[in-house]
């Protein structure tokens, strides 16, 4: 639905500065290519930014259901980790080699 209402926004403006104002036709083109170049970048922004919350949202569910998680070169998992919900953050846990040890969730594959 953003996207809708996003083009029909860039359309309006599209129209006003075809109709009401006074540009040349390179200026016009200028405005043209800087605004696709910020919607375009905020689009690519948006869907790498949603992909790596998804890969993220995985790896805390495979831990939630007690699977070994590779991190950086850790096996995280239920026996040497506990989950901070807050921060995506696995902490080791007291009286293990990984005692206060901190990987963050978007680290993890």
């Amino acid at each position: 639905m953003a996207y809708i209402l996003g083009a029909i926004i860039a359309g309006l403006f599209f129209l006003a500065l075809h109709y009401f104002t006074e540009f040349t036709k390179l200026q016009k083109m200028t405005v043209t290519t800087i605004l696709l170049a910020i919607v375009v970048s905020a689009i690519s922004y948006n869907s790498y930014s949603n992909a790596q919350s998804k890969k993220m949202l995985e790896v805390v569910r495979k831990f939630e259901q007690n699977k070994t998680v590779k991190c950086k070169s850790e096996d995280v998992n239920s026996t040497n980790y506990t989950l901070s919900i807050g921060t995506y953050t696995f902490i080791g846990k007291p009286n293990t080699t990984y005692s206060n040890q901190m990987i963050s969730a978007s680290e993890c594959e």
